[in-house]
């Protein structure tokens, strides 16, 4: 409920009028106990006792035998000086009531102003914010609030807004990069199978041949756009929170890794070393397998004919850890953090360019979801060395 509806309801506001509110409701206590204290003070003349009552009242009736003189007057001096001290008292009481509910009504507008002063002032941090992510947009994400002054509340929400602006801006900007990057990509398999329709169709006479060479370049394209397709919901899903969270052994998941890479290894004659311990932990077990498909793919894509492919896995330091290294053509250390970019390739590795370039871009993203340390390493006479590091569970050896 509204205490004053055509009143602004801000927060300097309220908080002026509680202010206001708090400092009336004790001052009134504090004249009320004051009040009460004056009142109970004892008047200075001494009461007034049952007989000098009595006798003053006779004097004035003047009825019956008339006391004496000198008692009247005594009774009569007593009482009137009782009676002249209760006046005194109940004028004096009622002055000081006055002059209280007046001092009170003017300090309690006082302490209202003083509020209101000390609540803009309180809350100019907070309109600093307000301002802020009034500008803040996909554009305008650069700036910062950097607020100095003690380690309180309203520095902390300072500090937290600049934090989440720039997280916000970082992600606005692997957002753009990556759409550019993604239209790109997903424009070269459509254009391909553009092509192969336009260009068999435009011919006037056409082969049983030349239309299953379309066909054929048509599905391989295809093919490429579906796995394209599959990579980036892989990529856009491993940035979500896990759900489905199991246990998942991540020697089971190279030793399938490596099945499902046989006919690559075939056709390079990769010599293949396994050492697979259990290597237990916790996490989306179709993330994870394909985190460690990928690696896997990687270094046999990779390759060179005749080269090898080690993959370990096991318990180390409590953590599960698996480590897939691979022959291959020498990687420059500074175009290293690339491979693990969206749509990044290091052509110099391979002649083989079919791949989507999400492949360890993918590794990442799952990696950081699952809270993995993720180390890659170049070997010296070519090739890759990745070794990703998981918590482990009370399953292990």
């Amino acid at each position: 409920m509204r205490i004053f509806p055509r009143l602004p309801q801000t927060i300097r506001i309220r908080l002026t009028l509680m202010y206001a509110a708090l400092f009336l409701a004790a001052g009134a206590a504090l004249l009320g106990i004051t009040y009460a204290l004056v009142a109970s003070l004892p008047v200075k003349v001494p009461p007034v006792t049952n007989a000098q009552a009595k006798l003053a009242f006779a004097c004035k009736l003047g009825k019956g035998v008339p006391p004496p003189v000198a008692k009247c007057s005594r009774a009569l001096s007593a009482v009137g000086a009782y009676q002249a001290a209760i006046r005194q008292r109940d004028q004096t009481l009622g002055h000081l009531l006055v002059y209280s509910l007046v001092g009170l009504g003017v300090v309690t507008a006082a302490s209202g102003g003083l509020g209101w002063l000390m609540a803009g002032r309180a809350l100019r941090p907070v309109s600093t914010i307000t301002a802020a992510a009034r500008r803040a947009s996909e554009r305008h994400l650069g700036e910062r609030l950097a607020m100095q002054g003690p380690r309180d509340e309203l520095k902390e929400l300072a500090d937290t807004f600049d934090q989440m602006l720039e997280r916000l801006d970082a992600s606005f900007a692997t957002q753009r990069r990556f759409v550019a990057d993604a239209s790109h990509e997903l424009r070269t398999p459509l254009t391909v199978m553009r092509t192969a329709i336009e260009v068999t169709l435009a011919k006037p006479v056409r082969t049983p041949e030349q239309l299953e060479a379309m066909a054929a370049k048509v599905a391989r394209s295809a093919s490429q756009a579906e796995t394209l397709f599959e990579s980036l919901l892989t990529l856009a899903t491993s940035d979500q929170p896990l759900a489905n969270i199991e246990q998942v052994d991540l020697a089971t998941a190279a030793e399938d890794a490596i099945e499902t890479a046989a006919p690559g290894i075939r056709r390079l004659d990769l010599q293949v070393d396994m050492v697979l311990k259990p290597a237990p932990t916790t996490g989306n077990r179709r993330l994870l397998e394909r985190m460690i498909g990928n690696l896997v793919d990687n270094a046999v894509r990779h390759n060179n004919p005749g080269g090898w492919v080690r993959v370990h896995a096991g318990i180390s330091g409590g953590r599960a850890l698996v480590t897939i290294a691979n022959s291959g053509p020498v990687v420059p250390e500074a175009l290293l953090p690339q491979l693990f970019e969206p749509f990044r390739r290091v052509e110099e590795r391979t002649g083989i360019h079919d791949g989507a370039g999400l492949g360890l871009a993918i590794v990442r993203s799952i990696g950081t979801a699952h809270a993995a340390d993720l180390d890659a390493r170049c070997i010296p006479a070519g090739g890759l060395m990745v070794t990703v590091t998981l918590p482990g569970t009370d399953g292990g050896p």
